[in-house]
């Protein structure tokens, strides 16, 4: 999930408004070649150069993210031989998915050879409805067993890139394991010290529970802070800790984890340890800049929510403007993950050598020469304009991440690769299924009426599995 704009991704909920792009002719930038791999150093088999072949890859994505990636991997590969075609529809309003399918469905010259899928539907894509499609990443010429381990690329990930015949056919180029992010003023004055070793045993950090997370909560209230935003911030942790996903054996499954969902977001509101937001709202957003109805010591998430999210949302581009450099990073008490996107192949593509050298630069090439490393290093320059420097971000490749510098100013000069790597190995990556998007919705819906003290808790699930009785295809018992 995301979005380029002045040389930064931009994440939020809802991206702008869909758009194609037209073709861009392989070898269009004006990079010499000195940054490019050959194709054998990148894992994938034959060399870099066309070899005479030539023709168009189709490349169908959310965002322009992936397609400006694949203009750098052009760029540096200036004999690569192929143009590049990219068809951008947003997800807003459901378009996406949609015209992916219809695409993949129709085959011919005009089919994806390359596509993309986000975390809140990728498994349609790699083990659901749609796996059909995705092409083996070993059939596009990469080693990849040899690549995964080198690449040091989170287990996670891999799992939710194999179908079901155990072969990866989807990696994501980000990390998204999730951390907690926390205000260092505030952490100062309650617990007397941002340290974020400290921090980490002040809430729970690696325990498992939320139980000291709640006792660090009371504390806050004491105060007069809240611990977190709303309770959408808690979620994104609770729902990729369970055990389980929604679906077990062709059935609806609440496992107890998401189930305590609705007493921790509870206990949140009724104790006052929040400020009642939702996400992706203006008072979450406030909150960020510290000018929510109380200050809020933290936020969970992944580095995108750092650098795409938070950072813009803070009140300042410097230390001393609004919250910026007033955070840091420690453990979340749970391990999970948020969000991502995936690459995937289709199997009907008549250019899988290519793809594949596409593919394996962005998501497994832990050179110095790939994508990984340039962009976890912030040396990237994605417009070709050196007065918007690239953020640093936490890439795929564990390898990669413990070999750069992932410090960063907005924390304080913190290094948060420091804590991003080992929260990536905490993460579950079989716990999703196709239907999440949805079911998310519907659940978080049916919490909110019981927070209120609209339903009860039994009434409230009643209803949130009638909706899934009423919307999936999905048996409810």
């Amino acid at each position: 999930m995301g979005k380029f704009k002045k040389g930064k991704l931009k994440r939020a909920a809802a991206v702008g408004l869909a758009l194609t792009m037209m073709t861009c002719a392989a070898g269009c930038g004006s990079d010499d070649g000195k940054q490019g791999a050959s194709a054998e150093s990148a894992g994938a088999k034959g060399d870099s150069s066309s070899g005479g072949k030539s023709g168009t890859i189709n490349v169908y994505a959310f965002t322009d993210e992936v397609p400006k990636m694949i203009d750098k991997f052009v760029e540096a590969h200036p004999d690569f031989g192929y143009d590049i075609n990219s068809t951008i529809i947003a997800t807003t309003d459901g378009a996406y998915q949609p015209a992916l399918d219809q695409a993949l469905a129709a085959g011919g010259a005009d089919a994806p050879d390359i596509y993309c899928a986000e975390a809140a539907f990728v498994l349609k894509y790699t083990q659901g409805d749609a796996a059909s499609y995705a092409a083996p990443y070993e059939d596009l010429g990469i080693d990849i067993s040899g690549r995964l381990s080198d690449a040091e690329i989170a287990q996670y990930s891999v799992d939710i890139g194999t179908n079901p015949e155990g072969k990866v056919v989807g990696l994501g180029y980000q990390a998204t394991g999730g951390c907690f992010i926390y205000r260092r003023s505030i952490a100062k004055e309650v617990f007397g010290t941002d340290d974020p070793a400290e921090v980490s045993k002040a809430i729970g950090g690696g325990s498992g529970s939320w139980d000291k997370f709640f006792e660090a909560a009371e504390t806050l209230k004491g105060k007069g802070y809240g611990i977190i935003s709303g309770d959408g911030d808690l979620w994104h942790a609770v729902e990729n800790s369970s055990d389980k996903g929604w679906i077990a054996d062709g059935k609806l499954y609440i496992d107890p984890k998401r189930e305590e969902f609705f007493d921790l977001s509870k206990k949140l509101k009724d104790n006052g340890y929040h400020n009642d937001t939702q996400d992706w709202q203006d008072a979450w957003f406030a909150d960020m800049k510290g000018e929510g109805a109380k200050g809020i010591l933290g936020f969970f998430g992944p580095a995108w929510l750092i650098n795409y999210t938070m950072a813009p949302n803070c009140g300042g581009t410097k230390a001393g403007e609004g919250t910026y450099g007033d955070w840091a990073v420690c453990d979340s008490p749970v391990g999970f993950f948020w969000g991502g996107t995936w690459l995937l192949a289709n199997k009907d593509s008549e250019k899988k050598e290519a793809v594949g050298q596409i593919i394996d630069w962005i998501t497994l090439d832990s050179s110095e020469d790939g994508l990984q490393y340039a962009w976890a290093n912030g040396t990237i320059d994605w417009d070709n304009d050196p007065s918007t420097p690239t953020a640093k971000d936490a890439v795929g490749s564990g390898k990669v991440m413990a070999s750069s510098d992932g410090s960063l100013e907005f924390l304080g000069e913190q290094n948060m690769f420091d804590y991003f790597v080992p929260a990536n190995t905490y993460a579950n990556g079989k716990n999703l299924t196709q239907y999440d998007e949805v079911i998310n919705q519907y659940w978080r819906d049916a919490v909110r009426t019981y927070t209120s003290g609209e339903k009860s808790k039994e009434e409230a699930i009643s209803v949130f599995k009638q909706n899934i009785k009423d919307n999936l295809d999905v048996t409810v018992e």
